[in-house]
Order: structure tokens, then sequence, then C-alpha cells
């Protein structure tokens, strides 16, 4: 009974396409699997190094395999719910195109990504079945290899993102990036703290920029000025820890890192009604929310209580120059 095995990669970052994989392993020779199908396992769970050499060997020897893209542009225009069916089915419909059979399809999760289509009835989903059946461990590894190979690539692109070192997700170090560099094309639009930062698009390959757009109460004079913030703290020895950090109940503009002190920056950009008019704007009701928003902020990311949090506010002119920043509280 053969099985394609089905796994995707790239759900969370902040940048890059997802990516889903699809494999059919070879059929069994004298009642045995190939040994090499023994060392596959969840690939997270394998060094770079080892997913590399099993991605070879799985795309050489296995009956059939595929690759499901959605690039960033189709995520955000689509959700990431629609995005990980088209992906999987573009996967699917690549491995069909061989006529490799098989009888039965395991889904890596929850959801059946195929419902509502002639193979829904041959699903089974399975949470942690990449590192369970091993059809869905190929499809994880020849997946993960393929998007790092992508982002790898973009760090000639778009230099001075690190994409190779963080391959999209949220780190530090590339939120410290796109503070200091803008939003490149890769970059997911529909994804905080992205979305807060629509309209500050660094120019493509081609040498154009994306679309403007203004998002929620965000002008772009005060984006700008928050961008500057951004660039004056890094140039201070700051780490960019979030920019734009937004629950339903508050929000505080930057937070970084600086020694053991974490600071919780409110921006004030002159020439923005939205943003108010310096520090003056920093009344002792905004003080109170400030407090409120490191408290919540703390609760969504306890790593960071180990530090010392400060209120700091900076003033920003309507040329973008900071003029001024000071803690506060």
């Amino acid at each position: 009974m053969a099985i394609l095995g089905i796994d995707e990669v790239g759900r969370g970052p902040l940048a890059g396409p997802l990516v889903v994989g699809a494999v059919i392993l070879p059929e069994d020779r004298d009642g045995k699997k190939p040994e090499w199908v023994n060392e596959l396992k969840d690939s997270k769970k394998l060094t770079a190094k080892k997913r590399e050499v099993l991605s070879e060997i799985i795309l050489k020897e296995s009956a059939a395999w595929g690759l499901g893209w959605v690039p960033a542009h189709e995520l955000d225009e689509m959700g990431i719910s629609a995005a990980l069916s088209l992906a999987t089915r573009r996967a699917v419909k690549s491995v069909q195109k061989l006529h490799a059979p098989f009888s039965q399809i395991v889904i890596d999760g929850k959801v059946n990504f195929l419902k509502d289509t002639a193979l829904s009835d041959f699903v089974s989903t399975m949470p942690k079945a990449d590192n369970l059946v091993k059809e869905v461990s190929a499809a994880s590894i020849i997946a993960k290899v393929a998007r790092d190979k992508y982002m790898y690539e973009l760090d000639s692109k778009y230099p001075g993102y690190g994409f190779s070192s963080h391959v999209g997700y949220g780190t530090a170090k590339h939120m410290a990036a796109i503070s200091a560099l803008g939003i490149t094309p890769e970059h997911r639009k529909s994804f905080e703290p992205i979305k807060s930062m629509v309209g500050l698009e660094r120019p493509g390959a081609n040498g154009r920029s994306g679309s403007v757009s203004v998002v929620k109460n965000t002008t772009l004079v005060g984006a700008r000025g928050e961008e500057a913030a951004c660039k004056y703290l890094v140039s201070c020895g700051h780490e960019i820890v979030v920019r734009n950090f937004k629950t339903r109940m508050c929000e505080i503009d930057i937070v970084s890192l600086c020694g053991s002190d974490l600071y919780f920056t409110e921006v004030k950009t002159r020439g923005s009604e939205d943003f108010g008019g310096g520090f003056g704007a920093i009344d002792k009701k905004k003080l109170e929310k400030m407090k409120f928003a490191v408290e919540v902020f703390l609760k969504a990311r306890p790593e960071y209580k180990k530090y010392n949090p400060l209120l700091a506010a900076a003033s920003v002119d309507g040329n973008c120059q900071v003029l001024d920043w000071v803690i506060i509280r």
C-alpha cells in the first residue's frame, strides 16, 4: 500500500514562500525498504547537512515527489489557510503528473488541505506525522531544503537582511534589518508587524517599489518616524526586538534591548496629527497605557522578563530626524 506523505514548511516566517512537499517512497526490495529510509525523521531534528544529503537521495530514488510553492504576494492575497490548501494541491498535482500509484495520503497535522477535492476520502491527518510516517518525513525534508535554498539565494538579491541565517523568521536580527532597510517584496504584508510597516518597501530587483498603502491609523509620516527612531536606537547599540507590538487592547511602537535593559519606546513625529506633537503628547494617561502595554508584552513574551523594563520616548521631526530620545520611567 503506497503512501503519499505531505508536509509544509514556512507557515510562520515573516518573509519568503510557503512550501509543501509530497513524497511516495520507493517500493520494497525483497520485503525491505532501502537503508536510507530508516534515517528519515522530522526535518527539524536533522542537521542542515544531513537534510541536504537525504533530500538529494529522496529526489533521486523516491517513486515520486513534488513541491507546491505559494509566494509571499499570493499568500497575502488569500490568507494562510487558503495558501496551505493551494500549496498542497500544487504539490500533489506535481506527483500525479508522474503517474506513480498511491492508495493513501497522510498529511502532517490536523487539517485536511485536500478537503473538497476528489482525493479527500484518501486523506488521513496525523499530528507529528513528520516524525512517525517516513513518507511525511521525506516530504518535510525536501520542502525544508528547497525553501532554505531559496532563502539563502535572497542574500545576494537583498543584502543586509541575513535571510540565509534566519530564513525569514522574525528573529531580532531580522527585525533590526527591517527597521534599518525597510520591507522587500519577499515580506508578507498580511503578517504583523510587517502589516504595520506597509509603505516602507525597499525597491525590488527591478528598481521599483511596491505599492504604498496605509494600514489602520499608521500614517506614512508616522511610520517613517518610527523607522528613523529604530535606526537611531540601532546606532546607539540597541537590538530591535519588535516594532509595532499591537494587541486589541494596547500597542507600543518599538521594543529594544540594550544590555540588561528592555526599552519600550513611544515615537512622536512632529507634523503628523495622528502621532502627536512631540513629548508633550505623552501625558499621565499615555504613560498608564504604556505601562499596561509593557505588562501585556511581558506576558506574551516571558523570555524577556529577566530584563529591566524601561519606558522611553523619541521625538522625530517632519524630516525624519530624531530630535531626542529620553527615558521617561
